[in-house]
Parts: structure tokens; C-alpha cells; sequence
């Protein structure tokens, strides 16, 4: 349990060393390494100095993801703010790369998740109808919106977030049904079952969810993507658990099958409404699959009552910090 402890406090308190990186001046004197790269062949007008003095969004992507995929939280909710707040891209490009790189980062959970059977299709079908469109519609929007309505948007989106996870327990320790109330006890009963057999031998039988809520919410979750680039998987998971009594393990992986179809729809839309900020993903990329990687395999010695509520705080934190840098800007 110490070693637990002191993994999600490190976790916590590495992120926010990360916001120190840049301010420490860490991108001088790259030496020997950047003439290498500037030697190396790149396409036609990518800026090379650009690129190279970023070079910090790397080990920072590494951290994000590690924490992200450890905790079970959306990546988009850290590398948005750090985009807009320390790289200094405008907000419709940070929330552009923010669902670019996510995209990349989900792809360990996802491929495993499907591996192993716990993906409850015919309730993420649902799902995508209504959140692929409103992740577009979302999407669209963050580039027609003015851009202080866009950081006002995304810094109060960054508090609801983080209220989220400090009130709802974890998905784990969540129990199926108990917040569906009477009107939904009612409208969840007698619609047969679903059966999830999964790779590893587990049998997971519950009752059909009546579908009109969580469609939706996954439309809400859907814009809210779209605009500030998360949201989705914080309102749809728990929501699937105590409103729709699925199991856990089932819910999460469920969303997480829908939130890598809706951030691909949404980091399209993005990159076709502006040129891509390559100078920042072509480093955050290949940091997300490392970190990736790495958080798969730590996640389990993560106590998630702990970390959840601790990431809620840092991002409610970052989302009064967006504010002020808006309102009294």
C-alpha cells in the first residue's frame, strides 16, 4: 500500500514538475544532438528550430501518458492545458493536438481491451450515435468560436472535470445501479441481457441498459470532447456503472472502445479546420506510446482512490489558472 501511495504521489508531483521544464530554461545548449537532427532530412517548410526547441513536450508526453493510462483518466484533460498554458498554442490548436495525441496514446488500452473480450459492442453502438456527431459538431465549433470563449469554455470545462473526479467514486469501486433511481429501475428491467464472455475465462451477465440516457450523455460528452478535447469517458464510464449497472470492467472498457472512434472523428475535423501543430505532436506522439506503454503495466500498483481525487484537484487548479489568464488578461 506505501509503494501504491507513493506511486500516485510521485505521479502527481512529477506532472507538476513538468510545468517547470520550460520555465527552467531546460531547451539551451542542445549540443551535438540538435546539429544531428538539423542534419537529418525533413519535409519541405517543417520548421526545424521550432521542433528542436520543444523538445521538452517529449519526456513531459511520457509523464502524461504514464499517469493517464495508471489513473484511467482521459490524456486529453493534461496535454490540452499544457499545450495552451506552456507551449503557448492558441486554444483550437491546443485542443487540435490535445485529441491528435490521444488518439495515439488510447491505442495500448484499446487494442487490449478488445483482446481480452470486455467491450459491450451493442451498448457502444449506442453510444457513437450520439457522440461521433456531436464530437464533429464540437470540433467545428472550437474553431468558429471566438478564442476568449474558447478559453473561458475550456477553463470552466477543466473545473467541472476535475469536481467530477474529487465527487464520483472511481469507476472500480463504483457499484452497478446504485444511483439509477426508481424511474430508471423501472425503464432498466425486463429488456433481457447481455452476456460478455471474455478472453480470460470471466462470464459478465447483466441487464440491457434502457439506451435514451446514455445516448445522451455520450452526445454531451460528445461536444464537450469535441470543444475542450475530454469529457467524454469521465461522464460516460460512471455513468454506464451506477445508471446502467454494468459492470466495471465492462463500462471502462466500453468506453474507451467509443472514445477512440469520437477522438479520431474530432482530431479529423481539427486537422482539416487548421494545419496541425507538427512541431509539438511529432514530439508528444511517440511520448504517449512510451509512456503508454509503461502505464499499462504500473496501473495496477495505482490506488485509483487516491489518484483520481488528487488529478481532480490539479486540474481544477489548472482550470482557475485559465480563467485568470483570460479574465485578467
Amino acid at each position: 500500500m506505501i509503494r501504491s501511495k507513493v506511486l500516485a504521489v510521485g505521479g502527481v508531483v512529477g506532472l507538476s514538475g513538468v510545468f517547470a521544464l520550460p520555465i527552467l530554461g531546460a531547451g539551451n545548449g542542445l549540443g551535438v544532438g540538435t546539429v544531428a537532427l538539423q542534419s537529418l532530412p525533413v519535409p519541405a517548410g517543417f520548421p526545424v528550430d521550432q521542433f528542436l526547441a520543444h523538445w521538452w513536450v517529449f519526456p513531459a508526453s511520457i509523464l502524461f501518458s504514464l499517469v493517464a493510462l495508471a489513473s484511467g483518466v482521459s490524456g486529453a484533460l493534461f496535454f490540452s492545458p499544457f499545450f495552451m498554458l506552456l507551449v503557448g498554442l492558441s486554444p483550437s490548436q491546443a485542443i487540435g493536438a490535445g485529441l491528435m495525441t490521444e488518439v495515439f496514446g488510447m491505442g495500448n488500452g484499446l487494442l487490449n481491451y478488445v483482446r481480452q473480450g470486455v467491450v459491450d459492442y451493442a451498448t457502444a453502438k449506442w453510444l457513437l450515435i450520439g457522440a461521433v456527431p456531436a464530437v464533429v459538431v464540437g470540433a467545428l465549433a472550437a474553431h468558429v468560436v471566438p478564442t476568449a470563449l474558447l478559453t473561458i469554455a475550456f477553463g470552466a470545462g477543466l473545473l467541472l472535470l476535475g469536481a467530477f473526479l474529487v465527487y464520483y467514486d472511481p469507476p472500480e469501486e463504483c457499484v452497478p445501479g446504485e444511483r439509477e433511481g426508481e424511474f430508471l429501475k423501472r425503464k432498466n428491467t425486463r429488456r433481457g441481457t447481455t452476456t460478455i464472455e471474455t478472453t480470460d475465462g470471466e462470464t459478465y451477465t447483466y441487464d440491457t441498459c434502457w439506451r435514451p440516457p446514455g445516448l445522451g450523455l455520450a452526445t454531451a460528452g460528445g461536444f464537450i470532447t469535441g470543444l475542450i478535447s475530454a469529457g467524454l469517458p469521465e461522464i460516460t464510464t460512471t455513468q454506464l456503472i451506477v445508471r446502467c449497472r454494468l459492470p466495471p470492467r465492462v463500462a471502462i472498457a466500453t468506453s474507451v472502445f467509443v472514445l477512440a472512434i469520437a477522438a479520431i472523428a474530432g482530431a479529423a475535423v481539427h486537422a482539416l479546420a487548421a494545419t496541425p501543430v507538427w512541431y509539438v505532436v511529432a514530439w508528444s506522439i511517440p511520448g504517449v506510446l512510451i509512456g503508454g506503454t509503461i502505464g499499462t503495466r504500473v496501473g495496477k500498483y495505482v490506488p485509483s482512490e487516491i489518484m483520481e481525487p488528487a488529478l481532480g484537484v490539479v486540474f481544477a487548479i489548472v482550470g482557475v489558472i485559465v480563467l485568470a489568464s483570460e479574465f485578467l488578461a
